[in-house]
């Protein structure tokens, strides 16, 4: 059987710097657990533009729908600002999403305990926060027609159109019930059915697949605002909530702000089964390349890291493996290790890029 395969595509700013911590990671599952990936490198981003004129070149385009995952770090930067929207960095990502139809976004929100300080809620409320938001990705408003600006009359008027297949609702909501069945088996679907057509088709289809082929997870539905409002009051009320794209945008935003620190999340985009029976897939942290701190040791390689232990969970069916290297980033956070971002009022152990990969690493070493 050959070994899993995984596309590594640094990116720009902070990404080569976070990535080389998680080659590590890799290196050490190798060496100690006998796990052996096939890894090829390319470019994506700011530094695929520099060398071909183009943020995704057709070559790593095809290399990405060949493997069994992607492991993307970050694009952009303000060297990039003043290019052609068709070339920026972010155009490499996106046609990565588009053409791998990586329609279900997964962002965790988890709150480890001893950042739960990080957050702007009382410690009771955020800690042990664990939820998460399952996104749809290919469709919606950032993506129906007619959009544009036009002009009517003696004035311009912008249009975007929500737009949703049954087909497009029907299968994120089985990606969202799926992982409820590895978790807490509870989903909640929010939309705006009380005002928006869409919303009422969304919640519709959301039902009849819960009734036909989900009957065991149990399912509620809320409108999105209040779903916001009450993200911010309980937030560990939730298990799996499942939403539309723009709905999804704001509300993976507002969770992940509960945990206190933005920079410490990883993230999945999962499409349909390859012949293997795996999903297509693309795993990147919620940070950006953050050029302002590139190439200083400043940048926390945590979200990188957990987004390889999703890829492990989701992708090659190592979920005692994904925690394995969890548990160890939990380890090292409760022992005071902190990178600069982390550092707070109550101070702690503070430590480079590399070193919190060394501290990582002697964690998972431990865990033996």
């Amino acid at each position: 059987m050959s070994n899993p395969s995984l596309l590594i595509l640094p990116g720009d700013g902070i990404g080569p710097e976070v990535m080389a911590e998680v080659r590590k990671i890799i290196d050490w599952f190798g060496a100690k657990r006998g796990v052996t990936f096939d890894v090829s490198e390319d470019l994506v981003g700011g530094c695929a533009y520099d060398k071909h004129g183009t943020p995704l070149h057709d070559d790593t385009m095809a290399k990405a729908q060949e493997v069994d995952a992607v492991l993307l770090g970050a694009v952009g930067g303000p060297k990039y600002d003043n290019l052609d929207f068709s070339v920026k960095p972010e155009r490499g990502l996106l046609r990565l999403r588009k053409e791998m139809d990586l329609y279900a976004n997964l962002r965790p929100a988890q709150c480890f305990d001893a950042l739960a300080d990080f957050s702007s809620l009382k410690k009771d409320v955020v800690a042990g926060l664990d939820i998460m938001i399952v996104r749809e990705l290919t469709s919606g408003v950032y993506f129906g027609e007619p959009r544009g600006i036009f002009k009517e009359g003696n004035e311009r008027v912008g249009i975007n159109t929500q737009r949703y297949t049954e087909s497009e609702i029907e299968r994120v909501a089985r990606s969202a019930f799926e992982l409820a069945r590895r978790r807490g088996n509870k989903v909640c679907s929010m939309e705006k059915a009380n005002v928006m057509e869409s919303g009422v088709l969304w919640r519709e289809v959301v039902q009849k697949i819960h009734d036909t082929e989900y009957p065991d997870v149990e399912l509620s539905h809320m409108y999105a605002d209040a779903g916001a409002m009450q993200l911010t009051r309980w937030p560990k009320q939730f298990d799996v909530i499942v939403t539309d794209n723009l709905f999804g945008d704001l509300l993976s935003d507002l969770a992940a702000m509960l945990t206190g620190s933005l920079g410490m999340l990883p993230s999945a985009s999962l499409g349909a089964p390859m012949a293997n029976g795996r999903p297509k897939a693309l795993y990147e942290p919620v940070h950006g390349s953050a050029p302002d701190i590139a190439g200083q040791g400043k940048a926390n390689p945590i979200a990188c890291i957990l987004s390889f232990a999703m890829a492990l969970r989701y992708s090659f069916d190592m979920g005692d493996e994904a925690t394995r290297v969890e548990k160890a980033v939990e380890k090292v956070l409760a022992d005071g290790v902190r990178t600069a971002d982390l550092m707070g009022p109550e101070g702690g152990v503070p430590v480079s890029t590399s070193e919190m990969g060394d501290k990582i690493l002697a964690a998972l070493d431990a865990s033996l």
